[in-house]
């Protein structure tokens, strides 16, 4: 944005202070009006033939801006996904584990993308993984939503849920991506009743 004896045109469009239409008028007089006024000439439609400009505080200007784009930044809501591995024959007491923390993660407003991973022979059933994430969206209905449904991706069916606030406020539209650096938490079990391991999202 050109201002001033920034601005490169021999004549310009002018709009005056309070938005109204002066006319096309040399450069040279549009400074000098602005100059009058003791106010900025600002080129705000430089495509235009010829440029449209405008009087104004340019400093004054710059700063609603800056307040606007700092306001804008706060109200942004920013959803932070977490994944949970599972294998389809995982037992109970592992389920149950990585349920407790699916239930931290919805109740802390992240949205959970939940993974079934099958290997060799399983493959053949499944409908094993299906019925596992089913139940798991039932049992946590009340804090979270099937925000996208089980689907079979390569040896893995994958499923998100998204927390019930975060679904009634903005349906996701800001979300960030699931595997954004040290941001999300994935827990990993094989399904056999082995210690649970904790590791960062990749």
């Amino acid at each position: 944005m050109r201002v001033n004896e920034g601005i490169r045109a021999r004549e310009v469009r002018l709009v005056g202070p309070d938005g109204n239409q002066i006319g096309i008028k040399p450069i040279e007089e549009a400074l000098r009006m602005a100059e009058e006024m003791d106010l900025d000439l600002v080129e705000v439609a430089p495509q235009a033939q010829p440029p449209v400009c405008k009087i104004m505080d340019y400093g004054k200007y710059r700063y609603e801006q800056t307040v606007k784009m700092k306001e804008a930044r706060k109200k942004q809501s920013v959803v932070v996904y977490k994944e949970m591995k599972m294998r389809p024959k995982i037992d109970r007491h592992d389920y149950e584990i990585k349920r407790r923390h699916i239930e931290r993660f919805l109740k802390a407003g992240n949205k959970v993308k939940v993974t079934i991973m099958f290997r060799g022979r399983e493959m053949s059933h499944t409908d094993l993984g299906r019925s596992l994430l089913d139940q798991l969206a039932e049992e946590l209905s009340e804090l979270g939503t099937v925000e996208s449904q089980p689907k079979l991706d390569g040896r893995n069916m994958q499923m998100i849920l998204a927390p019930l606030s975060t679904a009634k406020k903005d349906g996701g539209r800001n979300a960030k991506a699931e595997d954004a650096p040290g941001r999300g938490e994935a827990l990993r079990g094989d399904g056999k009743g082995k210690d649970q391991e904790e590791e960062g999202i990749r």
